[in-house]
């Protein structure tokens, strides 16, 4: 946290992302800190303090932008890692050991879901994989040995807000610890220790960076909490590079701008998908039409800045449509300034069956878009060459 305190109570999210984690200024000090490169800290005795060493996550760097996002969730402590799964991995290590049991939600990132369904079985630890709609599903799913209850908010690529009372309910009933992906929220749309999540991870590579330029993962929740998952990533070795968490501590200066103007293109950009002919549905949680609009107005204080769409003429189509595109950008990974776009199928969810994708809702023909910081009206004329482009394949 800052030592910077506040005039007026509490300080505002947007004055947080720009000051919390950094020490109080003396005459002389730099606006921006340095980057500090140094590996490792003159340290002699236990009576010169803790031992700083860059790989345990306390070079200045790192503990600086630690303390932005634990201020942003509103939680004791954070650790930034090397990248989201990396946290991710990190965190389940450290609440896990053989024996113990997760109960998860169906819809997660690919690479999450495969770490809970194949990797972490062979480290005896056992996943139930459950319906997030389906209220009574996350009691039922615990065995006495449920340590971990893992939910995403909101979903990828589907973007599903599910309930988390439920899971809170049940991670309660099991005395275990409720852990959200909150990558597509980020601490401006959503602080999940509001709900009662336990412990916040974030693909800090996407919307907390912003610009595309780094990989990087972080964990909030209790010193307790922190202080575990710490002393996995000792032993894992996944420390975040200290010019990389100051980049990062960079690109969250601007997040709550940034948040704002991703919201409302996002928004705009899938109201006007909806009258484009070519396009079978969109997928945004600021559209009535959206299964968890309602709960997600309730929810979020601001629906995001990726929106889906799922185009007529299925694969081929969307072949088309991103290869036709100029201004944004077919890529995988999400959250910048600039817009990208990416076919789950591929990406994310290219281990999964097409039955298995569908079942989950991303068809073939489904298109996930990053909705960067361009003019709307740019990105609209990009998008309808697209979708012509897919018409004319589809024929």
């Amino acid at each position: 946290m800052s030592d910077r305190p506040a005039r007026n109570g509490t300080q505002g999210a947007a004055t947080r992302a720009v000051h919390a984690g950094q020490p109080a200024t003396r005459p002389g000090d730099p606006v921006v800190p340095p980057i500090v490169r140094s590996s490792t800290f003159h340290w002699s005795s236990p009576d010169d303090g803790g031992l700083l060493y860059s790989r345990y996550g306390n070079n200045p760097n790192q503990l600086s932008v630690a303390g932005k996002i634990a201020a942003l969730e509103g939680t004791e402590a954070a650790l930034v890692l090397a990248s989201g799964m990396g946290a991710t991995a990190m965190t389940l290590l450290a609440l896990t050991e053989a024996g113990d049991h997760v109960v998860a939600s169906r819809h997660l990132y690919g690479a999450t879901h495969a770490l809970l369904a194949d990797e972490l079985p062979r480290r005896g630890v056992a996943t139930t994989f459950v319906d997030p709609a389906d209220a009574g599903a996350w009691s039922a799913a615990l065995t006495p040995r449920t340590r971990v209850v893992f939910l995403e908010l909101p979903t990828n690529p589907t973007l599903r807000v599910f309930e988390i009372a439920p899971a809170r309910d049940a991670a309660r009933e099991a005395c275990a610890l409720l852990v959200a992906d909150a990558t597509f929220a980020t601490p401006v749309n959503l602080r999940p220790v509001e709900h009662g999540v336990d412990a916040v991870i974030h693909s800090a590579t996407k919307y907390l960076g912003g610009h595309s330029d780094l990989i990087a993962g972080a964990v909030a929740g209790t010193r307790a909490l922190i202080a575990g998952v710490t002393k996995m990533m000792k032993l894992y070795g996944p420390s975040l590079d200290p010019q990389a968490a100051w980049l990062l501590e960079r690109g969250i200066r601007s997040l709550p701008a940034r948040m704002e103007r991703h919201n409302r293109t996002s928004l705009a950009l899938a109201e006007w998908f909806q009258s484009v002919e070519g396009v079978a549905q969109v997928v945004h949680p600021g559209l009535p039409s959206h299964p968890d609009h309602e709960r997600a107005a309730e929810m979020l204080d601001g629906f995001g800045g990726m929106a889906s769409i799922v185009l007529e003429g299925g694969g081929p189509a969307a072949d088309a449509f991103c290869a036709a595109l100029e201004l944004a950008l077919p890529a995988p990974s999400l959250g910048g300034v600039e817009t990208l776009v990416s076919q789950p199928r591929y990406t994310s969810h290219v281990d999964l069956s097409p039955e298995e994708r569908s079942d989950l809702g991303i068809p073939d023909g489904f298109v996930r878009i990053s909705v960067g910081l361009e003019d709307l009206e740019d990105l609209k004329a990009d998008f309808a060459a697209a979708v012509e482009a897919a018409a004319a394949a589809a024929v």
